[in-house]
Formats: structure tokens, sequence, C-alpha cells
């Protein structure tokens, strides 16, 4: 029997198996990543303001694993000899007869000092440091900021940015002390938020102007240090730097045989087959290098929808048949406020943007919903 291999614990590897199964398949799957947990990382956003702990955003896949039938290796993904089906990880060789890639991409981190910025992004060990560091201040000026890659426009994250933002923004008023700090937003693009459309980027822009949050933007960046962060068009005093990178794609991918964009993605069409492999490799979520327009974002929802896209079409390619799924390009995400916040929703023909208090509210209502899956019995 045909069996699976899928590389990564995150919303596109497990998504992929869940719709998998759905779609009939029961293949031998193996699950390989560092640990067997899931982390809703949309949720990070909210532990600044002591509403969100570790334990509330994660889930052991014990529960998961046993109810889907998918043996687990511990370990990291460190190569790929995709023409032989030989998977390289430090827990060793696995071979596989079809591959969902999934393992997430990297942040581009070589501006010099980005050591002394905070990169919640990364999970919830460098959010709650972060949080420990913002709550021992009594003053000063917190600088967030964001930068892509310059070979690849989709490797981009600045939606949490902005949340980060203006979250702590409403936490410090809510602390009665939002007048002891300066807030400042950097960025080397001239259009921050100009991938959410030029509604969304305008409403954003209002926001930060409306709270009193200083712009700095368009000016190349040059690093950081402790006290500052470097650019082109003058240094700013920081306190505390919070900074979200451009991204790559994933390290275990940029010495092998797969195709890669100039960017570092690994390419696939819009049946999400990574190109050259097309049937014994399949590509979601962040590690992705996909066509369709510049605005695609790297985000969960999208990742969710390419993971159900590759179920499909593996299924089809294991039964002999003539499948050719592609998914939906479409942006959807909650800019929450914690207090408010702003819905967009954008697709090749349509945009629009949202705001009221109810979608802060539904982007929990819809966490609670996500993690419910990856609930402990089963």
């Amino acid at each position: 029997m045909k069996n699976i291999v899928v590389a990564g614990a995150g919303f596109a590897g497990l998504t992929a198996i869940r719709a998998l199964r759905r779609e009939g398949c029961d293949a031998p799957i193996t699950l390989i990543a560092p640990r067997p947990v899931m982390l809703y990382s949309p949720a990070l956003i909210w532990v600044p303001a002591g509403t969100r702990t570790e334990r509330d955003i994660t889930r052991p896949l014990h529960g998961f694993l046993r109810r889907y039938d998918v043996h687990f290796v511990q370990g990291n993904v460190t190569g790929i000899d995709a023409a032989a089906k030989r998977l390289r990880t430090t827990s060793g060789v696995l071979e596989y007869d079809r591959l969902v890639a999934a393992t997430g991409g990297q942040y581009l981190k070589q501006l010099p000092g980005i050591e002394h910025t905070f990169l919640p992004c990364e999970g919830y060990t460098p959010t709650a440091a972060l949080t420990e560091r913002l709550n021992t201040l009594e003053g000063g000026t917190l600088a967030f900021g964001f930068s892509g890659n310059p070979k690849d426009s989709s490797g981009m994250r600045g939606g949490p940015l902005f949340e980060f933002l203006f979250v702590i923004d409403t936490v410090l008023r809510r602390q009665k002390r939002r007048d002891k700090f300066e807030l400042v937003f950097f960025t080397p693009a001239t259009e921050p938020g100009r991938r959410l459309g030029p509604e969304a980027l305008g409403k954003l822009m209002r926001e930060m102007e409306r709270r009193g949050i200083r712009q700095h933007v368009g000016h190349k960046l040059k690093g950081f240090t402790g006290e500052r962060v470097l650019t082109e068009g003058g240094d700013i005093k920081s306190d505390l730097t919070v900074f979200v990178p451009g991204m790559t794609g994933p390290a275990w991918a940029q010495d092998s045989d797969l195709p890669l964009s100039e960017g570092g993605f690994i390419r696939a069409d819009d049946q999400c087959r990574v190109l050259g492999f097309e049937g014994n490799v399949y590509v979601a979520g962040d590690a992705g290098n996909f066509p369709g327009p510049e605005w695609m974002p790297k985000q969960g929802h999208l990742a969710d929808i390419e993971a159900r896209t590759v179920a499909k079409n593996l299924v089809g390619d294991l039964r002999g048949e003539e499948r050719n799924y592609t998914f939906r390009k479409e942006l959807v995400c909650i800019i929450d406020t914690l207090d408010n916040g702003i819905l967009v929703f954008r697709n090749p023909s349509l945009g629009k943007v949202f705001r009221s208090r109810l979608t802060h509210w539904a982007k929990c209502i819809f966490e609670s919903f996500y993690l419910y899956r990856y609930r402990i019995t089963g």
C-alpha cells in the first residue's frame, strides 16, 4: 500500500491529514514534526493582553493522531532527495510514495542587530518574552515594524504586526499608562498593507493616526541596536522593538532537487503539485510559491484551502483518477485591536473592508471552533 508522509504540524499539515481521511484515503500516513503539539498562532496577539496563556492556544496531538490513524515521528526535516522519494530528518530517512511539504517558511534574519528585536510570530516563547519586557517598562518608545522578501512579494507577514501594534496600544490605554509611551510604526515599504487592498490600507493608516501612533515608512532598514532602529531616513529611539522580517522558504529545501522560486519558496502549480514532481510531492502553506495575484498572502486561512486541495488531488493520483482541483485565491483576515476589529476580504474580483466590535468576538469564536478539532479525547 502507498504510504504518505506529511511534513509539518501547522495549519497546512494537520488540515491535509484531516482532509485526506475525509476523502476516504486509507493509506498509511506518517507525520513528522518537532513536537506533537498544535499551536494556534493567530491567538498570540492576545498574550500581551493577558487573555491567553500557552495552554489556551496549544493542543497536544495525541488524540488527533489516534482519531486519524497517523504515525508520528518526532524530528526536523533536514533535506530531501525527491527523485528517490527519500526525506532526510533528524530521526533518520523517511521513504514515501507521496509527500506533503507543509513545514512553513523561515524568517530572513540578515539585518545587523536583529537579535535585539522581538519576533512574536515565531511562537509562544518570544511572545511571552515580549510581554514580560513590556510589563517591566514604566514608559518610553515602542517600535513596531515589518519588512518583506525583496525577491518574492508574497514573503511578507504584516497583518500580525498590525495586530500586535493595535492590541498593545489598547492594553496600555486600559492600564491608563498610554500617555507614558510613544508608539512608532516603521517599514521600508512606501505603502504598508497594500496587499490588503487600498481601502484597508487607508483604514489602517487612519487607525494609527487616531491612536496617535507615529509612522516612519518608506525608509530602508540598516539594522538595530538595543536602543534604536536604524534606517536611512533617520534612527528611531526604541525601548522595545517588535519586528517581523520578510520570509523565505524552508531551510531544508534550499539544498535539494526541488524547484525553488527566486525568493526561495517551493514552486507548485494551481493544484499544489510541486513542479517536476507532479503526483509525488505536494506543498501547502507558507513553504510554497503558487501562481496567482501578487497580493496572495502567507496566512493560515489560505494554508487550509491549499491543504484541502492537496488532499483531493493526492487521493485522485493514488486512485489513478484524473483530478485537477485548484484552490481559491483569496485573502480573509480580521485585524484585531482587542476592543474592535477590521475584517478584510479580497479575491481577484472583489475587495471588502468591514469594521465592527463584532469582528473581535467573531475571531474569538473561530478560535474556539478551530481548537475544538484538536481536542485531546478521541
